[in-house]
């Protein structure tokens, strides 16, 4: 009898800790959680993102704000203004600037994307001797600072008279974005099963009628990311751009915003950073739309 009494008051004290083990064990899943991932993720966000922010601030900030820190908050606006955008648009050749970079870096990423395309074909899925050889040393062409390349490169833009003029990026930005674009979609295509290959060679079909309407119809997210890729180091290329582009212009925007907004030894600060802000909201707009085909490319959208 006593057994049973001491048997039924356990019971009660049984249930009562199983009750809050679930509950203890979710709230330490919790704390960890948030410790190990929502803190260095915020901390991440608001690394990546204070600079936009800083130059948000400094876009709309009139110039007493921005040389009077002991009076107004570095942080924040008092008084916002739009005397430094309309300096930059209309004082200014941003408008075409912007028309400039961005017909460079489209016909440099569709240049670069349609030799990138038949190179990394050729390499992967004609298997010719020394194909592998070829794809490393395209790889390492990647590699070569363009530092070194300009020299030479600039010498060629003269002696095709091609000095002072965007068609000059055009032809010269291929030089590194066809390796790297070329190496990545190597990758891409070897993830294509090749047995869909093999099955349209057998029905007649010839190697460009595979390219058009097999290969490249599954290897879009890879196309959309090589292409992210172009456009992103085109539209922010500095050194060639420098080099081989003088009047003002037919400047880029990178380039233009740093030698037309800086006044020997005075900086404008409110319309440097208005011209960034607004160069890097078509690269944003850009990945915006393409990320999930972007992301896709990455982790290999095809398995066999």
């Amino acid at each position: 009898m006593t057994e049973a009494v001491a048997t039924a008051e356990a019971r009660p004290a049984a249930a009562n800790t199983a009750t809050v083990a679930p509950e203890q064990m979710s709230w330490d899943s919790r704390a960890r959680r948030v410790v190990t991932v929502y803190v260095p993720l915020a901390c991440f966000v608001l690394i990546l993102l204070f600079p936009f922010y800083w130059m948000a601030v400094t876009s709309f900030k009139p110039n007493a704000e921005l040389y009077d820190f002991k009076t107004y908050n570095p942080f924040w606006i008092d008084s916002p203004t739009l005397d430094h955008i309309r300096k930059l648009l209309f004082e200014t050749s941003y408008p075409r600037w912007v028309f400039t970079t961005m017909t460079v870096a489209v016909c440099a990423t569709v240049l670069s994307l349609f030799s990138s395309t038949l190179a990394a074909y050729a390499i992967q899925r004609l298997r010719f001797k020394g194909s592998q050889y070829v794809g490393l040393a395209i790889y390492l062409a990647y590699l070569v600072p363009p530092s070194i390349l300009f020299i030479p490169l600039a010498t060629m833009v003269f002696q095709l008279g091609l000095f002072d003029s965007p068609l000059a990026l055009i032809l010269v930005y291929p030089t590194f974005l066809v390796p790297f674009c070329t190496w990545l979609l190597i990758g891409y295509f070897k993830s294509i099963p090749y047995e869909l290959e093999e099955c349209a060679l057998i029905d007649g079909a010839t190697r460009l009628q595979i390219l058009t309407q097999i290969t490249l119809p599954l290897a879009v997210p890879g196309l959309i990311s090589a292409g992210i890729f172009s456009f992103t180091l085109s539209w922010n290329e500095f050194i060639y751009a420098l080099a081989f582009i003088q009047s003002s212009e037919s400047k880029t925007v990178p380039v233009a915003i740093l030698t037309e907004l800086v006044s020997g030894d005075v900086y404008q600060w409110g319309a440097l950073m208005a011209g960034s802000l607004l160069g890097s909201l078509p690269v944003a707009i850009f990945y915006s739309f393409f990320v999930d085909y972007y992301v896709s490319s990455l982790t290999g959208a095809v398995k066999e």
